[in-house]
Parts: structure tokens; sequence; C-alpha cells
């Protein structure tokens, strides 16, 4: 990020980064698998065949709940008929409608799809037995201005397992306490711009990394759920939380629209050009151990928002927004965590594994999504450069000595200068270095035939490396076997790159 920064140092205010948006899941870890389900009943003196029944019977008690709670603060429960309603946008219609500025504002009833409990016959024993399948449901929306956090919302399950999910907006948070410190911003949506003391802002949204979340879930769950209370088998285990998904977004701030609206074309035209699948995968993971996704999609789509161009690798992405005309917004969405290492203790050790959902993984998704952003836009620091392009070329097509060696000038668009560029500048290399045979692989895909070929194949890539060596468009790090891109490097190959693969029509036009 320090790169891109540093290329547009004038015309940038700050760069502000935290958690955009929060969703957190709340299930009921002891009755949410069949075999915990089946067990719990038979605590309870349940009989599987009175089950409908007593599932029935939690709905009711959660329906009474949540007419309960909209009464005692006068406020509407509405049935909703329709599940694809924008149910945000209709509780903050009701908000502004009555005027509500603290408290509840509404409650909301509908019917969606869901995983939820059932029973089935068994074919072979042709006993009932528990299982978990797709079906539908009631749902109940709580929505609330919260003191901290302003417009969130509280989604409860009326069937069992009767998950929970609990929405907060982080930029939203930032506002609020901005307000309550009497710091001045300007706010367009969840986009902040503006800010009076930047430092301030930064800080309290670090806040929200620390967190002891399941304090701040807890009392919100038991209060729309009387069941935890009245179930004693399931209160002493109560939610455990887990991050459904989470949003975490860089902005970079601009001082002015117009310096944004100058740049940004050229940024997204270049990540959509040039940047490839593996490219995005790399910038969405640090630690690989055999797991490539199976489809990585970019697009672009003009919103609201603004412009904005998605990566998507199977659940997660990563997008980047020119919000609302002046923020430059790389934002990480993380759905499925397990695609991801995390630090793990086995046999008194520390050994990666899969991420999990869970609260304990927080501080390593926020370092994933950091980095991610980070490394988005150190990506994008060759756009813009106010170099022209003839003295970074130049300057590599003469020739060069090191010590008493001399070496070739380098031909920047030849085909054959151009494989290798693109070898060096893939997307792991950025983050991790390469080595000689990382490069031998990209060059060569095809195994050697034989010992000759092999070592003909790594003699050529070794003279290559020296090369660019020589011409400062890499360095090796010490004591080791590996090699990093230097930033004049980076620069130069991906302006190479770009000449070679820029359609002549373009050229033409730019050149009448």
């Amino acid at each position: 990020m320090t790169d891109f920064i540093t290329r547009h140092t004038e015309v940038i205010e700050c760069v502000l980064e935290g958690f955009d948006r929060l969703m957190f899941r709340g299930v009921l870890r002891s009755i949410n698998y069949s075999h915990g389900l089946d067990r719990f009943l038979t605590a309870h003196g349940i009989l599987l065949k009175d089950f409908g029944s007593f599932a029935e019977q939690c709905t009711r008690a959660l329906d009474a709940r949540a007419k309960e709670v909209a009464t005692k603060s006068n406020r509407p429960y509405i049935y909703l008929q329709s599940s694809g309603v924008r149910k945000d946008e209709y509780a903050r219609q009701i908000a502004e409608r009555d005027g509500v500025t603290a408290g509840l504002i509404c409650v909301l009833a509908c019917v969606e799809p869901c995983v939820t409990a059932d029973l089935r016959r068994n074919r072979d024993s042709g006993h009932l037995e528990v299982t978990y399948r797709m079906r539908k449901c009631r749902f109940f929306y709580f929505y609330w201005l919260d003191w901290e956090f302003g417009l969130m919302h509280l989604r409860i399950q009326s069937w069992v397992p009767f998950d929970v999910q609990v929405y907060v907006n982080g930029r939203l948070y930032l506002a609020e306490q901005l307000k309550r410190e009497s710091i001045s911003f300007e706010q367009i949506h969840n986009a902040l711009f503006d800010i009076g003391d930047l430092p301030r802002a930064q800080a309290i949204l670090r806040r929200l990394e620390t967190r002891n979340w399941a304090r701040f879930l807890n009392p919100p769950a038991r209060r729309v759920n009387p069941l935890l209370k009245e179930l004693g088998f399931v209160g002493r285990f109560g939610y455990y939380w887990t991050i459904y998904e989470s949003e975490y977004a860089t902005d970079v701030l601009f001082k002015s629209r117009k310096a944004l609206q100058k740049v940004y074309p050229s940024l997204w035209g270049h990540a959509l050009r040039h940047f490839s699948s593996r490219d995005v995968l790399r910038f969405l993971t640090d630690r690989v151990r055999g797991m490539l996704p199976n489809r990585v999609v970019t697009s672009k789509r003009h919103r609201v928002e603004g412009v904005r161009l998605k990566h998507q690798v199977n659940e997660n992405s990563l997008k980047m927004y020119d919000k609302e005309g002046i923020i430059l917004r790389i934002e990480t969405t993380i759905n499925n965590p397990r695609r991801f290492q995390a630090l793990r203790r086995k046999d008194g050790r520390l050994v990666w594994g899969k991420m999990s959902k869970g609260l304990r993984d927080l501080a390593r998704r926020i370092t994933i999504c950091r980095d991610a952003n980070g490394r988005y836009l150190e990506a994008l620091a060759v756009v813009g450069d106010p170099t022209p392009s003839h003295q970074l070329l130049d300057a590599v097509s003469r020739r060069v000595r090191k010590g008493r060696k001399p070496y070739r000038p380098l031909r920047p668009i030849a085909p054959e200068e151009s494989r290798l560029f693109e070898a060096i500048l893939h997307g792991e290399h950025l983050l991790h270095g390469f080595t000689s045979r990382h490069i031998q692989r990209l060059l060569f895909p095809t195994q050697a035939n034989t010992p000759k070929e092999a070592a003909r194949r790594r003699g050529q890539v070794a003279r290559h490396l020296r090369l660019l060596r020589a011409h400062q468009l890499i360095r090796k790090v010490p004591h080791r076997n590996l090699y990093r891109i230097a930033p004049h490097g980076h620069l130069l190959m991906a302006t190479a790159l770009i000449f070679r693969q820029t359609d002549w029509a373009l050229l033409k036009d730019t050149a009448a």
C-alpha cells in the first residue's frame, strides 16, 4: 500500500481501514446436529412422534415474545407477504416516518428458506430418525437504533435449531462515535469523509477488532428467545457465536472528487485487463496448501455507490469502488474462512490448519483482509506513474556492467522477454518472492524428457535471473535462494506488458 500512497500523495488526504459490515451467527451447538437434538429430546422426555407438536409450541413462544417486545416498545409488528422485501430500507422508512431516534424501530416477520430439523423414517429399521434438511419457516427481524452502532438488526429462526443472526455496520458505528465525541465529518450512506480528527477515527474503528463480541451479542439474543430460559438444558450452553460474513474495507480518501475521477478509470481498467485468476487468488490468500479455487470471476458493474470491480474466488471476494466519488474503497469479503490458514496448537507445537468462523480466529481474519487490501493497492501502484514510458524502457535498452561482467540490453516488448516478465510478475511472487524453480515451472509447463534438457532449462533461467539482477529489476534475498521484485522493476515490467497487450486501435486513436 505504501507505494500506492506515495504515488498519489498529492491528492490523497488519508487512509482509513477497518470493518465495514459484520454478520454474526449464533447457534445452539447442543442441538445443531441430528445426534445432539436426539439426545436433547431424550433428556427432556420428548418422544419423536411428539417432536412436531413440541417444535410448534416453541414457534408460538417465539412469536409471542416478538409481539410482546413490539408491544412494550409501542412499535409495529408487521408480517411481510414476501421475503424479497428489502428489510433494511423498509425499517429506515418506518424510522423516518415515525421519528424514531433510539430503541426499537419495528419487528418484521416473514417466511424464508432455511435448514431446519425434521423427522424421517429409516427404510431399513422402520424407525423415526431426526434429520436436518432445507425447508421454510418463519423468521423474526428485530430492527433498532443502537446508541453505539446506529441501525442494526437481529434475525431469529422460529423452528429448531433457533439460529440467530446479528448485523452491525462498522462505518455506522464510527459515525455514532464521532457524533458522541463532537468530531466533525461528512456522511453519505456508509461512506465517511472530511473527518475532523483522522487519527482518532482510526483508533475508534480499531476498537471493533478487539471487542468482546460474545458479551455484546448475548443480551439481545436472550431477550428475543425465551426458550433459553425455559429449556434449561439449552440455556446452560447458550449461543455459540461465529462470524457468518465479514467485510473489511480500506478507504483511501481523496482530497476532491475530481482527483479520484481522474485516476479511477485507469485503476479499474488496469485491474480488469491485467489481474489474472492466479493474481486474484494470491490477493485473497497468503498460505495455500493445495486448495486452488474452482472458480475465479472478475466483473465490473455500475452501482449507486459508484463503479464496482469485483474479483470473486468461490465464496470470498475482493472489491474496488469509487465510493460516493471521493473514496477509493478496497474491500475484502470473507464468507468461507476455511479456504485460509490459521495457526493451531497440536501436540505442543503450532501448525497451520484451516481457519474457522469462530471468534477465536478474528485476529487472523483481520490480518488476512488487511493484507489482501494492501496487496491489491500495491499492485495498482504502477497505474498513473508520471514518468514517461520511454524513460523507463530506455534505461534497460542499453548494455550494463555488474562488476567486471557486461550484460546485454533487455528487449522489453519482445516475445521472449514478455514471457519472462509475466512469470516474474506472477501474483504469488509479489508476496512470497520466487526461486529459480518457480520461474522454470512457469516458463516450461511440461516436464523435461531428459536430464540434459532439465539442466539446459536450469541454466537458461539462471542466466535470465542474472540479467534481471544486473538491470536492478529484481534483487536476491541475502543468504537465501530467493528473489524479490524491486519497486522499479515492477513498474518497468508492468509498463512493458501493457505496451505489448494494448489494442493497436487504442494506440492509433491516442496518436491521432
